[in-house]
């Protein structure tokens, strides 16, 4: 048979196929000539074949939670006031005026939340530490039940083979700093962040293996200490900022030194970080160059500054009347080496378009109909995930990431019987999946990925209007009830593909 004569018979088939769907053919009918047909459904079979859409053998998926947003317990065994505890009591700084004082009650339900993670068919799971539960007070005197409690829980996580990567610092600053230092606007502050990770690694550094300092740097300090809209509720000038933002990366490298000198076993130290993410509009060479260069200067003040160990000159300008004040000490401190690197990625933050000007780039505007998630601020942009991994990979040359939150918020609505059939946030899985998988084919290392988050919680000044979870929480019996998604998750996990 000849390959016009081939590609005839596959045309006819399809056209088969096709009618078949309409109800106007049935499959019988299209195996009129055995031996010739079944050897042209198998030649089609092996053209319609999709992508492997396989991530590397080894690589690890989990979930991820916050302290504050799931613990609870706020004022038992010790623990002290955090700056979300005071922030979220102020009447109209929460949505509904809810706060995280039980949450999901992580800290009396942690076995059984590690059950569900098990059922997911996950090995790993990043969970953060609250400081506060630690160092309660101005005494310097750490709070024995609360390390007592990380204890069992990480006790807990590796008695179900489940890898505990821990987060210092997801945003609940101890009160009392706050209120001796003005918070992250002293480095008195980074000082202390010092020695709560030298704490933890004595403590915990023994079992777990895996460290993220803090997370999102410009999360809580653009909208905690810039906008005020986040705890603690301070507006400084840009001026100001600055300074905060350099005493918050000063503490990270605090903490990486910290960590390592402290631990019983040899750690491996990272950052999880919601880098701003340059997408180029069009993917062209000269778009994707230009990208690179809008990447490294709309991160100079974080990751820039922590992977390369100096500030951009065009940040440095930008402060015009008061310079940073930093040595060069400093900035070795800040660049410790890191084993790998965490990236939280929702949406893209700029979209770029070469350009013949000074910078290389322009931003080009999203388009007001640009789709998002039931959180407005979630634009719905799978390749994000894709220039996060690549740019961080091409332009610092890291050889070891994981996806550190990635996840869709949804109505979620629940039928009758408890089922929660979420649809969407399966779409919105599949195609950024599809996105990260096509980063690992092409030889970006990264390792691990964490959906945001394992069940809904207390989505700060959102409250429990928003859901992240692949699990639904009824916050007033503190049952859990799978979503459609969490079974979707679960197919991907196993399979180590997208589904």
């Amino acid at each position: 048979m000849t390959n016009k004569e081939s590609n005839e018979k596959r045309r006819d088939f399809l056209k088969k196929i096709a009618l078949g769907g309409l109800g106007l053919t049935t499959l019988p009918l299209i195996m009129s000539s055995k031996s010739e047909d079944e050897k042209s459904l198998k030649k089609i079979k092996n053209d319609l074949i999709l992508p492997d859409n396989k991530f590397p053998k080894d690589f690890l998926w989990g979930t991820a939670t916050a302290a504050y947003q799931v613990e609870g317990a706020y004022k038992e065994d010790g623990r002290g006031l955090s700056i979300w505890d005071t922030f979220s009591h102020k009447k109209g700084n929460i949505v509904n005026n809810d706060n995280g004082d039980v949450a999901c009650d992580m800290y009396h339900s942690f076995k059984d939340d590690i059950k569900l993670m098990k059922d997911l068919n996950t090995t790993i799971f990043r969970f953060s530490i609250s400081w506060s539960r630690i160092f309660p007070d101005a005494s310097g005197k750490p709070n024995q039940k609360g390390i007592d409690f990380y204890n069992r829980f990480v006790d807990e996580l590796l008695a179900n083979d489940i890898r505990p990567f821990a987060t210092l610092y997801h945003w609940d600053l101890p009160q009392y700093l706050q209120d001796k230092y003005k918070g992250w606007e002293s480095k008195e502050t980074s000082k202390a962040f010092g020695e709560y990770a030298a704490c933890i690694g004595k403590n915990l550094g023994d079992r777990v293996n895996d460290f993220f300092t803090i997370n999102e740097f410009r999360t809580f300090i653009e909208m905690g200490y810039g906008s005020g809209v986040f705890a603690p509720g301070t507006k400084l000038p840009e001026e100001k900022l600055g300074q905060v933002r350099h005493n918050a990366v000063l503490a990270h490298g605090l903490a990486v030194q910290a960590l390592r000198t402290n631990s019983k076993n040899k750690v491996r130290v990272g950052l999880a970080d919601n880098l701003s993410i340059a997408v180029p509009v069009v993917e062209t060479r000269e778009n994707i160059k230009a990208s690179q260069i809008a990447m490294r200067e709309i991160n100079a003040s974080y990751l820039t500054v922590i992977l390369e160990g100096k500030y951009t000159e065009k940040y440095l300008k930008s402060f015009s009347t008061n310079a940073l004040k930093y040595t060069d000490e400093e900035l070795k401190i800040i660049s410790s080496p890191l084993d790998f690197v965490g990236l939280n990625v929702y949406n893209p933050t700029h979209l770029i378009e070469a350009a013949d000007n000074k910078d290389g780039y322009k931003v080009i505007p999203f388009a007001k109909s640009f789709p998002t998630t039931t959180s407005k601020w979630e634009l719905i942009a799978p390749e994000a995930l894709y220039w996060a991994t690549k740019h961080v990979k091409d332009i610092w040359n890291v050889n070891e990431m994981y996806i550190t939150e990635n996840g869709s918020s949804s109505i979620d609505e629940k039928t009758a019987d408890n089922k929660i059939y979420d649809t969407d946030r399966i779409s919105f899985l599949r195609n950024y999946l599809t996105q990260l998988q096509r980063a690992t084919s092409e030889g970006v290392p990264v390792k691990g990925y964490f959906y945001w988050s394992l069940m809904d919680n207390f989505e700060w000044t959102s409250g429990y209007s928003v859901t992240f979870g692949l699990y639904n929480v009824d916050f007033k019996t503190q049952r859990r009830y799978p979503k459609m998604s969490a079974n979707y998750f679960k197919e991907v996990a196993t399979n180590n593909k997208v589904m």
